[in-house]
């Protein structure tokens, strides 16, 4: 009978990699980098007017210019806009009241050019290079809302949210109001941090009893 002849076979520990895991609740990382402005608004409505306006114009004074080298008397109404541009002096109330209007265009034009817009949706903190987020204001809002109301004493709230301030103004119809206003200034700053924008606003909070029915 033989026997077979062999090392005995040995178990070796393998190294094992973790991988560190974070809180569920851990606020994602956000990237350095400069401050987030605001979305920029398409402006389709003003755009279409403005070239809506262009080409009717464009295709006047076409069709005009088009019958003039055809030998064709031109339109009574560039005849008479000549006229009137020659006749009338630059002070009168009419070529005011055009250059007026004209200018008013002009500079609403530059405004809607050189502002981004869209005031209703707040940046949010950038945590991928490629993708933006904004939240919009009643949104963010609600959810300040919805927060002081679940303080202990507040019966009713208001808030008004812009991006650089929040205002909440509260009533409470039991426990004392400076606590009721310690209360609601922790929770709703830690609902602020929460949102998640770019620039957090200030906390502005404002509590008093209801008023006397009656």
């Amino acid at each position: 009978m033989s026997e077979s002849q062999g090392s005995e076979g040995t178990t070796q520990r393998l190294p094992v990699l973790e991988k560190a895991t974070e809180p569920d609740n851990a606020p994602p990382p956000v990237l350095a980098g400069g401050d987030e402005g605001r979305f920029w608004s398409a402006r389709r409505v003003p755009a279409a007017v403005v070239a809506l306006l262009l080409m009717v114009t464009a295709g006047f004074f076409l069709y005009d210019i088009t019958a003039v080298r055809a030998e064709q008397p031109a339109m009574r109404w560039r005849r008479e806009l000549a006229a009137q541009l020659a006749e009338r002096p630059l002070d009168d109330i009419w070529v005011l009241v055009g250059a007026g209007i004209a200018a008013a265009l002009g500079g609403w034009l530059i405004v809607l050019a050189a502002t981004p817009g869209l005031r209703g949706i707040l940046p949010m903190r950038r945590t991928q290079t490629d993708v933006r987020a904004g939240l919009h204001r009643e949104a963010a809002a609600l959810v300040l809302r919805d927060r002081a109301v679940e303080v202990s004493g507040v019966q009713s709230v208001r808030v008004h949210l812009t991006r650089a301030k929040a205002d909440v103004a509260a009533v409470s119809h039991f426990r004392e109001l400076d606590d009721v206003r310690a209360d609601l200034d922790a929770t709703l700053a830690e609902a602020i941090t929460g949102l998640g924008l770019a620039r957090p606003p200030a906390l502005s909070v404002r509590v008093r009893r209801p008023g006397k029915k009656g």
